[in-house]
């Protein structure tokens, strides 16, 4: 059963969740490409999604100051336990066996403290779950070691690709393009709209993750799993399998290039073209390359 979201508190954490957001978005507003690991990087990484700007709130305002406190709180007792209760300042052991006061203490407080985490996190897993009606629905295939992307008919679509990685000899930085992550073939999506990713997989689990977008769902043979995002930011944001699949699961890149309406209407137009139906199969233009 999916836990109800009260407007008002959902409005509350996006506000405070976008203002992280907008923080770890300014160091790479400037970029031409978006969405890629930088050196030093510490914390979540820029996000562009509404989902995303309540994750970094949850994570950033709820779970960091109550795991610091704890950690803290911890070792200041150790310290004190061992500088009061050592062998020199106490030569008699003490013969205590419980506290009853202490013992509820250390219960109830606990439990109150994961009542206390747990709400905003039941809300946030439900605001995961609910998908709103999507703009475009993409089913996306993983294979050992290359993502599959089909685009359906009825959304100005019909042709389907494979994704795989550029080997070194055909990246051009010159473009953008970055080592272990850039791809042959991007898939392309709307700003400002809801996407349904119905993910699955052809040989060995996968997991389609793309972190700016908080998405990361699990692709099972024989089970469709699906999952949502609405990005607010044009670029091209990577990600990669984070499920070990295979002896090139290390080169397994997934990106998605986010562009104007505009743009992507001009998108599909292309790609009808360029991945075209033969037969009634699907030729699909892919580097089958080896990543080694």
């Amino acid at each position: 059963m999916l836990i109800g979201r009260r407007p008002t508190l959902r409005r509350a954490a996006l506000t405070a969740g976008a203002v992280f957001s907008l923080l770890l978005l300014a160091g790479v507003a400037s970029a031409e490409v978006l969405g890629q690991p930088t050196p030093g990087g510490l914390g979540l990484p820029a996000t562009v999604t509404e989902v995303g700007a309540e994750t970094q709130f949850f994570y950033n305002v709820i779970l960091l100051p109550i795991i610091s406190f704890i950690g803290l709180f911890v070792l200041g007792l150790l310290i004190y336990v061992c500088w009061r209760f050592n062998e020199h300042a106490n030569p008699v052991p003490s013969k205590l066996t419980h506290h009853t006061g202490l013992e509820v203490v250390w219960t109830l407080v606990p439990v109150l403290i994961l009542v206390f985490i747990a709400i905003p996190s039941f809300r946030l897993l439900a605001h995961q779950v609910e998908i709103p009606e999507p703009k475009v629905t993409i089913k996306v295939t993983g294979n050992q070691w290359y993502w599959s992307y089909a685009y359906p008919e009825d959304q100005g679509g019909g042709f389907s690709f494979d994704q795989f990685m550029k080997t070194d000899a055909d990246l051009k930085p010159e473009n953008g393009d970055v080592r272990l992550l850039s791809v042959d073939n991007e898939a392309v999506v709307p700003v400002g709209e809801v996407i349904k990713l119905q993910v699955v997989a052809s040989d060995v689990i996968h997991s389609y993750t793309i972190p700016a977008f908080t998405v990361r769902i699990d692709a099972v043979p024989g089970r469709l799993n699906e999952t949502w995002f609405k990005a607010e930011k044009e670029g091209i944001f990577y990600g990669q399998c984070s499920k070990i699949c295979g002896k090139d699961h290390a080169f397994m890149p997934a990106a998605i290039r986010v562009v104007s309406k505009e743009k992507y209407a001009e998108w599909l137009v292309e790609a009808k073209k360029k991945f075209a139906k033969v037969d009634d199969g699907r030729v699909r233009v892919a580097a089958e390359a080896d990543v080694r």
